[in-house]
């Protein structure tokens, strides 16, 4: 939406300037003749230039394994893909472990004492490793105390590189755990390249598909924040465990349970 600023009077330029303080999208812009301004011009410039480079970014895993050391233990695994490339163009790689990670999760299953977990945590680059790099470590701080107050048995943290949503059903489906959170680094916007999305699926397995899930998008500083996604994952988690299900069929009902309305913010 753009505005002629030459024409425009100074009353509209500020009703403009105070809508622009509630959100990202590109409004009241700048315009000169048949092109936008060159500040706006640069500006989507820049952001499609970040959303490009968020896609083709890769997480230090190692870094970010050290830094949730609290969560031990961590497993780290891989997708079928074996480069950034491949990854954008078969999906279907992304969608699957390779055969060194499911031995590896074999292994782990076989040596450990636990039969099933209440919660595993899988996370993922995705499409934006920069939005993993970014914000994984301080989202998992945050609900880590309430997570474990809530679920006394929860799984080890998974690490996956270069994977995609449903590959956590395979890896849920291994360690016998009820419930699959995927942390991904969702597709790049042109106002937010760094956002992560929860997908939370209970009994998933191999070849579980999308209306079995619940999903929190827009998990970022600057978009739901960590304390406010926290709440609504602990509220889904508690709901699917009681109610045995995900998916299109457990309706996310948080204002009601909160403030007793009689209306759900979102059903999913």
């Amino acid at each position: 939406m753009t505005h002629d600023s030459p024409d425009s009077d100074n009353h509209s330029r500020t009703n403009w300037s105070d809508y622009k303080k509630f959100t990202n999208a590109r409004i009241g812009l700048q315009r000169s003749g048949g092109s936008i301004g060159t500040q706006d011009l640069l500006r989507f410039r820049y952001d499609h230039a970040m959303a490009k480079d968020a896609i083709w970014s890769e997480c230090d895993w190692s870094q970010i394994e050290t830094a949730l050391i609290e969560w031990n233990p961590i497993l780290t695994l891989s997708s079928l893909t074996k480069s950034r490339e491949e990854y954008l163009l078969r999906p279907d790689f992304g969608r699957k472990l390779n055969e060194d990670s499911i031995a590896q999760l074999e292994i782990w299953k076989k040596s450990n004492s636990s039969s099933s977990y209440d919660v595993l945590f899988c996370v993922v680059d995705g499409l934006s490793p920069n939005a993993i790099s970014k914000n994984i470590v301080g989202f998992l701080s945050t609900i880590r105390t309430e997570l474990l107050d809530t679920f006394p048995s929860i799984a080890p943290l998974v690490l996956i590189k270069n994977g995609r949503v449903a590959i956590g059903d395979t890896v849920a489906e291994i360690l016998n755990s009820r419930i699959v959170v995927v942390l991904v680094g969702e597709r790049p916007g042109l106002s937010s390249s760094d956002s992560i999305g929860a997908y939370i699926t209970y009994n998933a397995k191999t070849g579980t598909t999308d209306e079995s899930r619940n999903c929190i998008s827009n998990i970022r500083p600057d978009g739901l924040s960590f304390e406010r996604a926290k709440e609504k994952l602990i509220y889904l988690l508690k709901e699917a465990s009681s109610k045995k299900l995900t998916g299109v069929n457990l309706k996310d009902r948080m204002v009601d349970a909160i403030e007793g309305q009689s209306t759900p913010i979102l059903e999913s």
